[in-house]
């Protein structure tokens, strides 16, 4: 069967970003990693930053690449970053300063500060997002704080997904589902928070348009044109949070399903059709995200591999390199259900030596103190699958209903050991996969945009076609009931 269309997702993550080839033959997807290159924060004067001129020569370099592979032309090119974080372009359309990475310690306690000029209530009402300090109200407000003369020059607010789409096309827009997750973003109104701005000395005028995903901004620039040697490809909003592309990607028939994206972090909620803004979940701190043909993601973050991924790095500082898999392997050697920490406890935001926070928290809450790597490890894939349980059993107290299975998708979905832990922890089927979920919705998304897919539904259809799953069915039910009543009495943050 002939390949009839060649997409590039663009996919920038905290550690790495790739660029992606997929084509479509009109039942199956197919992927292919072209180019992958390095990511990370910065630090300068104890700040961190990203580098966004270093990540668009790597996309630049990449798109190369696919151009080179790709026989036929390429029907779109689309890209989805993190969310939370930006920057200003001054008149000239340049770039004011580089963005600060959302672990930098500026928002340390801004969020009180900022209830003194808008309450929580008002926040949670309009916006119905979650309250953590990394969000870009706090970012913003930082900088009102401060007095700092950024927005004397700034003519131009841009998250990170829509620089790089403002650097492909010219066409300065934020997309929908990044835009939801600044804070500043009222769904019920579709539009953005100006009495909250105006409240907080956040000025107005450099909040671009907000346009949904699956909008075609236009054509690559001459000038890219001629320096990449590629055509004048059209640009496609995705779902430009790269949450929101991978829940699009998840190979569900039904709506009674729990997601958990799993990476750095673990996004764990559901999909739903309007936001859920109610005293209940403002007291849950849940979190209403948009997603495609304005769904909604009704979830939370939750600390993810971050905590595996510090260890790994806090070890190889001490000269001692280990693999995913060989942590992975140690933790499943190692006694079950020895401590627990709450995963997004305070001290373990920042970077850090998180195994010695990991044996302070056990020391503070009474706990054995896992000394070996293995059994530090266990206790925080256990304490992972035990936070998972925790926030889906309120997302069912809130919908007033069961679900039937959690869809892992993600890095994570690769982690057998995490899966199983996940399926006994909640007492349900786990579907692990497709790793490429991102990338998958992004493609999905371009292409019900250039007219090769009728709707999400269909696009889901094809990658449960081209994608291997895992299945794991929960076990050692009332040992995991055990430790769930303990892990309980740790009062872990909701």
């Amino acid at each position: 069967m002939s390949q009839k269309a060649f997409f590039v997702a663009i996919d920038l993550g905290s550690e790495s970003g790739r660029c992606m080839l997929g084509s479509f033959n009109g039942s199956r997807f197919f992927l292919e990693e072209v180019f992958r290159f390095p990511n990370g924060p910065i630090p300068i004067f104890g700040n961190l930053y990203w580098d966004p001129l270093n990540l668009f020569a790597q996309i630049k370099d990449g798109l190369k690449l696919c151009v080179q592979q790709v026989v036929e032309e390429l029907d779109s090119i689309a890209i989805n970053t993190w969310g939370v974080d930006f920057v200003f372009l001054d008149r000239n359309d340049e770039l004011l300063s580089n963005p600060h990475h959302y672990r930098d310690a500026r928002t340390d306690g801004i969020m009180e500060k900022t209830f003194n000029y808008v309450s929580k209530e008002e926040i949670f009402e309009r916006t119905g997002i979650q309250f953590m300090s990394i969000n870009t109200i706090y970012q913003l407000f930082s900088l009102v704080v401060k007095g700092s003369p950024v927005f004397d020059a700034a003519q131009t607010f841009l998250t990170i997904p829509d620089l790089f789409n403002f650097w492909l096309t010219g066409q300065k827009v934020c997309e929908f589902s990044n835009a939801t997750t600044t804070q500043l973003y009222d769904q019920r109104k579709s539009s953005w928070a100006i009495p909250i701005m105006e409240k907080l000395g956040i000025p107005i005028h450099i909040f671009p348009e907000v346009v949904d995903p699956g909008e075609i901004l236009g054509p690559i620039l001459p000038s890219l044109v001629t320096e990449i040697g590629i055509p004048p490809v059209p640009v496609v909003t995705p779902v430009c949070h790269d949450t929101g592309s991978a829940v699009a990607g998840v190979p569900s028939k039904s709506k009674d399903f729990a997601f958990i994206s799993s990476g750095t972090w673990s996004i764990v909620g559901v999909e739903v059709d309007a936001p859920i803004i109610t005293p209940q979940t403002l007291r849950h701190n849940f979190t209403n995200e948009g997603g495609y043909a304005k769904t909604v993601r009704f979830s939370k973050n939750v600390m993810g591999l971050w905590l595996i991924q510090e260890c790994r790095r806090t070890w190889a500082q001490d000269g001692n390199k280990l693999s995913y898999s060989e942590l992975t392997s140690m933790a499943e050697s190692a006694v079950p259900f020895m401590s627990f920490i709450d995963p997004d406890g305070s001290d373990f935001l920042h970077p850090c030596d998180m195994p010695a926070r990991v044996r302070d928290y056990c020391l503070k809450t009474h706990q054995p103190v896992p000394e070996e790597p293995g059994a530090l490890l266990r206790c925080l894939f256990e304490s992972l699958a035990l936070k998972y349980r925790f926030i889906i059993e309120r997302i069912e107290q809130i919908l007033d209903r069961s679900l039937n299975h959690v869809h892992i998708v993600g890095g994570g979905s690769k982690n057998r050991l995490l899966c199983q832990l996940t399926a006994d922890s909640t007492n349900k089927q786990v579907i692990a996969g497709p790793v490429e979920a991102t990338t998958f919705g992004n493609i999905i998304v371009q292409a019900i945009a250039l007219g090769h897919l009728s709707s999400l539904d269909e696009g889901r259809e094809v990658v449960s076609n081209s994608a291997a799953l895992q299945f794991y069915d929960p076990r050692n039910l009332s040992r995991w009931d055990e430790a769930y009543e303990r892990f309980l009495q740790l009062s872990p943050r909701v």
